[in-house]
């Protein structure tokens, strides 16, 4: 197993990587809306969350030669599934064409008072 790691992406706020690959695999730890330069949570609402998360899975993938191209499985979890439309919208947006599988699951809660949290699964080119 190999760890990957960018400054362009918040750092762990636990004992755990951004992501980690294996045998062509890329695993992506879940990503928050931290700003990475603060570390703390961004604000403007589920819009602002929901485009720092995919800035920052953006620069996970990337650390491992990755791109939303590669991307077989997502899993979103959201505080509210109210705002799964809006979710499609902007992650339809940042995938452009590409539609790889993925679970949405309404959540009681999530790090740091998150609104969303992404994590992917990815095939390394």
């Amino acid at each position: 197993m190999k760890t990957h790691h960018t400054k362009h992406a918040p750092e762990a706020i636990g004992p755990y990587s951004q992501s980690v690959s294996i045998d062509g695999w890329l695993f992506t730890s879940g990503q928050v809306a931290l700003d990475p330069q603060s570390g703390e949570i961004v604000e403007g609402g589920f819009e602002a969350q929901a485009r720092q998360v995919l800035e920052n899975l953006t620069a996970v993938l990337a650390s491992a030669g990755c791109s939303y191209t590669d991307v077989i499985k997502s899993t979103v979890f959201v505080g509210d599934m109210a705002d799964f439309p809006l979710l499609n919208k902007l992650y339809g947006e940042a995938m452009g064409g590409h539609r790889p599988a993925r679970s949405t699951v309404e959540v009681a809660g999530l790090p740091k008072g998150a609104l969303l949290e992404i994590e992917m699964i990815a095939r390394i080119p």
